[in-house]
């Protein structure tokens, strides 16, 4: 269960995304709903500008930049990624930079946020 301090400074980093620009925080909210309904007892909590996602260690997040949201996938080297969409050439991190709430089904989120955890 997440602490009610955490979900109100997460609320308040939303709130705050929408104002400054309604598409990415329509983005931003898609991608946790797809978050929490695959891994329901997942935390969250606010770091790096962003949400960091975890099980006692960070599995991922969501991040806000200019023109498009950011989804870091902290072992994202390990995924399968059959269709290249993954980008990124560190040690582990991995990322889908998504523009558009379209971007979410063409870059194949919900079969990576699977391979997450």
């Amino acid at each position: 269960m997440q602490k009610p301090q955490n979900k109100i400074h997460v609320q308040v980093f939303i709130d705050e995304l929408r104002n400054i620009d309604s598409q990415q925080c329509s983005i931003f909210q898609k991608l946790r709903d797809i978050v929490f309904a695959v891994y329901p007892q997942v935390k969250e909590r606010i770091i790096y500008g962003g949400i960091m996602f975890s099980f006692g260690k960070d599995i991922g997040g969501i991040f806000p930049y200019k023109k498009h949201i950011s989804f870091e996938f902290g072992n994202g080297y390990k995924m399968k990624d059959p269709n290249g969409l993954l980008e990124g050439k560190g040690k582990f991190r991995r990322h889908l930079k998504l523009a558009s709430i379209t971007d979410i089904k063409t870059k194949e989120v919900l079969f990576f946020v699977k391979q997450m955890a």
